[in-house]
């Protein structure tokens, strides 16, 4: 995922997590390892963490004409949540 440009049709990647759940440590270090890349590829597009307590781990992306598209995360690993979100982004 860290070496992508993301198609133009994206408009917003917002993920949702726990700070301290063990259900998103999957999602905690794909973005620790993943985030940095993903904004310098992407500079202009904006990627929201929220993080709030027995939050699940979710990512949502924003496509042109306000479609919103959500995936649960939960159960995945680091490397799967990485195929989730390139099916997602059609990458």
């Amino acid at each position: 995922m860290s070496k992508y440009v993301l198609p133009k049709a994206v408009k917003e990647i917002r993920f949702h997590l726990s700070q301290v759940a063990e259900a998103s440590t999957p999602l905690r270090n794909f973005l620790v390892s993943s985030y940095p890349t993903l904004h310098k590829n992407n500079p202009a597009l904006p990627i929201l963490i929220r993080e709030a307590q027995s939050a699940k781990p979710t990512v949502f992306v924003r496509f042109e004409k306000g479609v919103e598209v959500k995936k649960d995360l939960n159960g995945l690993d680091k490397s799967q949540i990485e195929g989730e979100l390139k099916n997602l982004l059609g990458i």
